[in-house]
């Protein structure tokens, strides 16, 4: 006779927190709270990212471990937008009683991996019952106060920096719906699209090719392009109260995407199509040149801070009319 798997009320809070507290140094576990020793120079950085059940994963789309990895690069990413290089996480997680410890300890496995690649510790958090399974999670980082990143601090004739490919993580998404789609797609530009999706990588290795180019009067614009590469460059213009303008031509699309859909579609989704996690950078054009030429092929360039509003669209291979960004393609939360 098969034995049903455990769940969540079978073992009760205590029993929960036993088995999580093996994915924490066991050090700074414990207490009431973590204690966090950081350099005299340095400013705190803290970011917060909640995940709801069938709003940000799905048992359709996403596996527990790949739920993990999510929840914990977006944290990352935003700290790498910040320029800050992580100290540690809190969880809180709510949770239906009847669901599976299996469940749980993947979703931490997911976690762990990706914090892993980074020396990030799971310092910590909270667990409540919930009808809706909810992951709430404290990223915190630091960084020196002279070398933090904000959006607001974009000037006119600066260079917009993207770090990587964009439009792969929703190509990896529709595949996941849509499997049937990707039946003209090789293998590797399949598994290419899906780990796009499912296991994408916080930019964190930006940040010290960043600092060894921008020595002096240290002045970057930036965040991530979570919510997409469109909204990241209206978002920087809107807080530096300036415009831009973005070359169509230049926004690097991976070959893999562009086989799956075609060239409209693929850069709709670059622009629109959102959690690529990729870094929109803004500094002065030499210090643009060389940061590219460090991150290589996939980041490029792709366009200026300007003062003429609106953010303008063009295209300097003359395939697309000239056009302003479509504010209403931005990711809707509500």
């Amino acid at each position: 006779m098969n034995q049903l798997p455990q769940t969540v009320k079978d073992v009760g809070e205590q029993g929960l927190l036993q088995r999580l507290k093996r994915f924490c140094p066991p050090e700074i576990v414990g207490d009431d709270a973590a204690v966090i020793d950081l350099a005299s120079d340095r400013s705190l950085v803290v970011t917060t990212d909640l995940l709801v059940d069938k709003v940000h994963f799905s048992d359709r789309t996403t596996s527990p471990e790949d739920a993990g990895w999510r929840a914990a690069a977006a944290n990352l990413s935003d700290l790498a937008a910040m320029g800050a290089s992580p100290v540690g996480i809190t969880v809180g997680l709510a949770l239906r009683a009847d669901v599976s410890l299996d469940w749980v300890e993947r979703f931490y496995q997911g976690l762990a991996d990706c914090l892993g690649q980074y020396d990030t510790p799971i310092l910590g958090g909270d667990i409540c019952r919930s009808e809706v399974v909810t992951v709430s999670i404290t990223a915190f980082g630091q960084v020196r106060r002279s070398q933090a990143i904000t959006r607001s601090a974009a000037q006119p004739g600066d260079a917009i920096v993207v770090t990587g490919y964009h439009g792969n993580s929703r190509a990896g998404l529709e595949l996941l719906l849509h499997p049937q789609t990707a039946q003209h797609l090789d293998p590797q530009s399949r598994e290419f699209l899906l780990r796009a999706h499912q296991r994408p990588q916080p930019r964190l290795d930006l940040l010290p090719h960043l600092f060894n180019i921008v020595k002096k009067k240290f002045s970057v614009a930036g965040m991530d392009s979570s919510d997409g590469l469109a909204d990241a460059v209206i978002q920087i213009c809107q807080f530096s109260n300036l415009s831009a303008q973005i070359d169509l031509a230049k926004i690097p699309m991976h070959p893999a995407l562009l086989e799956l859909v075609s060239p409209e579609k693929a850069l709709e989704w670059a622009l629109y199509g959102g959690e690529d996690f990729e870094l929109v950078i803004c500094l002065p054009h030499p210090q643009a040149v060389a940061l590219v030429a460090k991150l290589g092929d996939c980041a490029a360039i792709i366009g200026k801070i300007t003062t003429e509003k609106p953010v303008i669209l063009t295209d300097s291979q003359g395939k697309y009319p000239q056009q302003s960004i479509n504010i209403n393609e931005r990711f809707p939360h509500f």
